[in-house]
Formats: structure tokens, C-alpha cells, sequence
């Protein structure tokens, strides 16, 4: 019986992976390395194609092929120079060889002469048999360029060579998006579609721009032909999904949702869409066991633990949700969106003190947001933490320099630290910025507003009844 070439591949795998254990030398020919050097670095296996090709060179030490994969080894683990100087002996001996361009641009990319890469690789188009890898290989050179435009025209030319190209597909709607080319874009997929009519990947993303463009009748006509086209494209069910809960028909967009359950194993965001979505038609409880559902199928998932602490918070059970923002931080306490709701929750249960370190926190992890510091500080004001409540306000300065509110509570908290120079300072300050905001000294300092010095101050800005 003759084996198929699958077979055969499998035959020198078993039999290669058998040599290793034993330490016997079997001969293999130069082919059969290429296939097993081949397999293992599609599948990853770093170490054992480094141990084929080293196997495969002591026994064929003029295999070109072989020396291509040693180099391109090489170029991988970074050895640049040695990769360089075996590439340009073997180019003196095999010109004509597309691999050996592919190489000579792959250690010019990894030396950041990205140009020089193009005009390498569009040598190697003279020569090639196969354009569309080499059009791709391009159009990666230039999106490291972030030249955008020619990018996307090399990863045209790709879908030319091979209209079945998918990444490459994808590559020219991302250079599309970049662009902000969204009606360019639903052109040359019609354009594309007309050749490739029942391409699901194309109608996914004809439906994603007209999603973008907010229109949702067309958005959703789309991803029907996708559906069409491939009954288990679960993206296509998905983004369906998504435009249904735009629509406002909830009960479909539950039910594509629910089909990408039936199709492939259950993720979070599925969980999280249906949730929001019972939670549009009321449906409460159905809404919250999805939204269990979600952070137990993914428990990293911030969206999930804030979905069901923004329910409680919606229904006015601060203690619930406050229970549920501890246990999110418990999982991850550098996520800046739960401390800001720990903060929010705390504050309304009046538990200021833990309110405000979760407002510092999220200073801490980067929400420079000005209601961050003028939450903060109007909490260190009622706990009569004034210089904390300063130093709080002049590190926002730096960021919202010309701000009254800021200068406001910077000219109640220095009158009531009797540093009056500086008082006076930030309320002509906090004046001559936006008057009206003086209502921030009548709330929050009222015994500094009911001074005869600032109410005369204040009067020369705005008439006071």
C-alpha cells in the first residue's frame, strides 16, 4: 500500500521523535527534513526544528532549503550578523532564489530599515511564483512605516494574487479603520464581494463599517449574508446581536446570542450582552444570572463585576454593591474602574473615610479625571483634612491649571488654615476664571463666605441680592 503524503509526514515524524529518544542516526532525505523542520515551527516547536535542521544539515551540508531554515532560525533568536553572512554566500549561489530575499528582508525589518525591506522584497516579486505572500510580507513593511496607504494597496495586490487571503483581508480594513475610510472601505468590499459573493468574512466586515456608520438596517442586512454564507460564523451572530440591541429588539438580539452558546463553548461577553439586554426589558432576575454567569465564566472580566454592581447601584442597594466592587477588587485591585465606583458606593453609604482613599487609589492607578480630585477633596474637607485636601488640589493644578473650581476650594481651605495671602490669592483667581462658581465657598465654607472682606470681594465680580 502507498502512503498518501500526509501519512508519509507522519511516518518521518514517528520516526525522527523515535531517533531523538534512542540516539540512533536514521537517514532522512533532504525533503523529509524540510517537512519536519517545516511542522514543528508552524506548531512552535522551537527546539526540535533547531535539532532537525542541525540533524538535517550534517547529513545534506549543501541542502539550500535546509541552510534557509538555519537562517531562518537564526534571524528568529536574533542572531543577526551570523544570519547575514550565510545569506550572502548562499545569494552568490542561488540568485534566483525568492527565499533568499525573503530572509535578506526579514533581517533588514529586525534592524528597523524597513524601506530597505520593501525594496528588497520587491526584488523577490521579479522572481516569485507566489505574489500574494510576498505583496503581504510588503504590506507589513509598510504598516511598520505606518505608511497606511501603501500598506493597504500592497495587501490589495495580496487579495489579487489569492482572493482567499483572509489575513490579508483583514489587514486592508485595518488600514481602512486607520484611515477613518469607512465608506471607502464598503466600497471595495462590494467591490470584492461581487467577485467572492458568498465570503462571509467580507460581509462580517461590510456589516461592521455600516455598524460604525450607525446604520443599523444596513449593518444588520450585512451580517445576515455572513450568516448565509456560514451558519456557523458565530462573530457574524454576535455583531448581529449588537445591532439588534441598537434597534431596540432585545428578544432577537438574546437569541443570536444564545445561538453562539449552542455553537461553540459559552464566553463571558456573551453572558454580559444577554444580561444588558434583560435588563433593557426588565427582566431583573434573568438579568443578574447572567451577569453571574459572566464573571464566573471570566472573572478577570471588569466589565462583568461592573455590570452587576451599576444594577444594585440602580436599584439603590449600596450595601449589595458595594458587596460586589469588594469582591472585584479582591480579584484585581489595580483595576482604576473599580475603585471608582468603591469610592462612589462608599461615599453615598457616608463611610467617607473609605470613600476617600478609594478617590486616592484611583489617583493612584491614573484617573486623572477632575471629578477624582474634587470628589477627594470636598470628602478631606468634611473630615477636616484640610492640608491633605491642599496638597490634593495643587497636584490637580497640574493637570487642570485653569480650573475655579479648583481655586475656589483652594481659597476656603487657605482662609481656614488663616493662610489669608494665599486665600485672597485663589479667590480673585477663582473670579476672574468664572464668577459664578463662587457658590463653592457658600456650600462648602460658609463661614468664610459670611465674611464682610470676601462678600465684598465677591460682590465686585457679581451682584449679590
Amino acid at each position: 500500500m502507498q502512503l498518501s503524503h500526509n501519512d508519509e509526514n507522519k511516518f518521518s515524524l514517528s520516526r525522527f521523535e523515535s531517533m531523538l529518544k534512542t540516539n540512533d542516526v536514521l537517514f532522512f532525505d533532504s525533503a523529509e527534513f524540510e517537512d519536519i523542520i517545516n511542522y514543528y515551527l508552524e506548531n512552535g516547536k522551537f527546539a526540535l526544528a533547531k535539532k532537525a535542521v542541525k540533524l538535517g544539515l550534517a547529513q545534506h551540508p549543501t541542502s539550500t532549503n535546509l541552510k534557509l531554515f538555519k537562517i531562518e532560525i537564526l534571524v528568529f533568536e536574533d542572531k543577526l550578523d551570523i544570519a547575514e553572512s550565510m545569506l550572502s554566500e548562499l545569494q552568490q549561489l542561488e540568485s534566483s532564489n525568492e527565499e533568499v530575499y525573503i530572509q535578506k528582508a526579514q533581517i533588514l525589518s529586525k534592524r528597523d530599515l524597513h524601506a530597505k525591506a520593501i525594496q528588497v522584497l520587491k526584488m523577490a516579486l521579479d522572481i516569485t511564483l507566489d505574489p500574494a505572500e510576498i505583496y503581504s510580507l510588503i504590506g507589513m513593511e509598510y504598516l511598520f512605516l505606518e505608511d497606511f496607504e501603501n500598506a493597504k494597496f500592497s495587501f490589495m495586490k495580496c487579495l489579487e494574487a489569492d482572493e482567499e487571503d483572509y489575513s490579508a483581508l483583514y489587514n486592508v480594513m485595518y488600514c481602512f479603520d486607520f484611515l477613518d475610510q469607512k465608506k471607502e472601505a464598503i466600497a471595495y468590499l462590494n467591490m470584492y464581494l461581487d467577485k467572492n459573493p458568498y465570503c462571509e468574512v467580507a460581509w462580517h466586515q461590510v456589516g461592521k463599517q455600516y455598524f460604525d456608520l450607525k446604520n443599523y438596517e444596513k449593518a444588520l442586512s450585512a451580517f445576515d449574508f455572513a450568516i448565509i454564507s456560514d451558519e456557523y460564523f458565530i462573530g457574524a451572530y454576535l455583531e448581529k446581536g449588537k445591532v439588534l440591541e441598537k434597534l431596540g429588539r432585545y428578544h432577537e438580539a438574546i437569541e443570536n446570542y444564545r445561538l453562539t452558546l449552542e455553537l461553540d463553548d459559552p464566553t463571558s461577553f456573551t453572558y454580559l450582552r444577554i444580561g444588558k439586554c434583560f435588563e433593557k426589558l426588565g427582566l431583573n432576575e434573568l438579568a443578574l444570572k447572567h451577569y453571574k454567569d459572566c464573571v464566573h465564566e471570566d472573572p478577570l472580566l471588569d466589565k462583568g463585576w461592573i455590570a452587576i454592581t451599576d444594577f444594585y447601584i440602580k436599584k439603590k442597594n449600596f450595601q449589595k454593591a458595594l458587596y460586589y466592587i469588594n469582591k472585584a477588587i479582591n480579584i484585581d485591585e489595580d483595576n482604576v474602574l473599580y475603585w471608582k465606583r468603591y469610592a462612589k458606593i462608599n461615599n453615598r453609604l457616608k463611610f467617607f473615610e473609605e470613600a476617600e482613599k478609594g478617590y486616592k487609589k484611583s489617583l493612584d492607578l491614573g484617573n486623572y479625571e477632575l471629578e477624582t480630585w474634587i470628589r477627594r477633596c470636598d470628602i478631606l474637607i468634611d473630615l477636616g483634612e484640610f492640608d491633605t485636601a491642599i496638597k490634593n488640589l495643587n497636584q490637580a493644578v497640574e493637570f487642570y491649571p485653569n480650573t475655579a473650581e479648583i481655586e475656589f476650594r483652594l481659597a476656603g481651605l487657605y482662609f481656614s488654615e488663616n493662610e489669608g495671602e494665599k486665600a485672597y490669592f485663589h479667590l480673585n483667581r477663582g473670579l476672574k476664571l468664572d464668577a459664578e462658581y463662587y457658590i463653592v465657598i457658600e456650600e462648602l465654607f460658609p463661614n468664610v463666605f459670611n465674611r464682610k472682606s470676601v462678600k465684598q470681594i465677591i460682590n465686585s465680580f457679581i451682584n449679590l441680592s
